[in-house]
């Protein structure tokens, strides 16, 4: 079996954009095969510039996948490039 991928989530606590997207994260992470590390921003200053308006972003491997609102479709592409890619 392969090593579970990870999602990271830049959010923030009391973010109800957040919230949102993480319930989303989470309600797909068994069928894609995936976990989600929750990263708080306001906890690293250099993350808190980074992010701190487009909150909530998840990432993977670095790279931004989608902000501020769950996007399904490129999740499911972007597990699936890596996939087919690695």
């Amino acid at each position: 079996m392969s090593e579970k991928r990870t999602i990271t989530l830049y959010h923030r606590i009391g973010c109800h954009l957040c919230e949102q997207m993480a319930a989303s994260l989470y309600a797909l992470q068994k069928e894609l095969n995936f976990r989600v590390e929750l990263v708080d921003i306001d906890q690293d200053e250099a993350l808190k510039q980074r992010y701190d308006v487009d909150v909530p972003v998840a990432a993977y491997r670095d790279e931004v996948i989608f902000y501020h609102f769950f996007d399904e479709t490129m999740l499911r592409q972007c597990l699936q490039e890596q996939v087919t890619g690695e």
